[in-house]
């Protein structure tokens, strides 16, 4: 079982990279951090930032925040939560910004697979509400994302895994909803394959870094962008 869901994983994530040629290509770094906060047995609260250069790290291209209020009920948790998105642009001498908010509404479901391998599903819908700038007007539209996680420690102990290095392999595949004519005009709008080694210092912090391709799809053209990744984990508090 453990190894199906492995190889599923890896299926995707080369089906994404090997999809028809892209017309861009591109390479940037991205930085993350993401933190959960146990408050108690059921409620807790999560965080999550990102900082993305743009083409050739020429510059910072993206920020993003994204805070959450987070129920949990067994191996699974609802989400509801804000995200802020600031992105920078260039062309030539002409610098351009536009913001967008979004709402999102999440279930994220966590099995194992195995004597010591996790799988995360994430379910997303999010409500996109994208900023006007001087060539574009300020749009609505709604997205939904299917994210997939394997966790895979190489030290082979049975669960629960404390300590050591991993594997992660990941994707999310992320479709339009509502109002694709004001986004890309496509139902498909990216996908994101991810593998990483990561180690786990504690029950607390992880540390990871790797390779994340991210194939999306513009108006008329497609773009593979080829991203190196580091990712801080944090989570505290208490679940009893």
């Amino acid at each position: 079982m453990k190894f199906r869901i492995l190889l599923g994983i890896a299926f995707i994530q080369l089906a994404a990279i090997g999809t028809a040629s892209a017309q861009t290509i591109e390479h940037s770094a991205w930085s993350s951090w993401f933190h959960t906060q146990r408050f108690n047995k059921h409620w807790g609260a999560s965080f999550d930032g990102h900082f993305r250069s743009a083409d050739h790290v020429d510059y910072l291209k993206t920020v993003l925040l994204r805070p959450s209020i987070n129920y949990y009920f067994g191996n699974k948790n609802v989400a509801l939560g804000y995200a802020y998105i600031g992105t920078n642009g260039r062309s030539g001498d002409v610098k351009t910004f536009r913001p967008e908010s979004r709402l999102f509404e999440q279930l994220i479901i966590s099995q194992p697979a195995g004597v010591n391998t996790q799988i995360t599903h994430r379910f997303r819908l999010e409500q996109r509400f994208l900023g006007e700038t001087a060539t574009q007007q300020s749009v609505f539209s709604q997205r939904f994302r299917y994210f997939i996680r394997a966790v895979v420690p190489f030290n082979g102990k049975t669960a629960p895994f404390t300590n050591g290095a991993y594997l992660a392999l990941a994707n999310e595949i992320f479709v339009n909803v509502q109002n694709k004519e004001k986004v890309n005009n496509h139902f498909f709008d990216q996908n994101r394959a991810f593998i990483g080694i990561g180690h786990r210092f504690s029950k607390q912090v992880d540390v990871e870094a790797g390779y994340l391709n991210q194939y999306s799809q513009q108006a008329k053209a497609y773009t593979i962008n080829n991203v190196m990744q580091v990712t801080l984990y944090t989570r505290f508090g208490s679940s009893k």
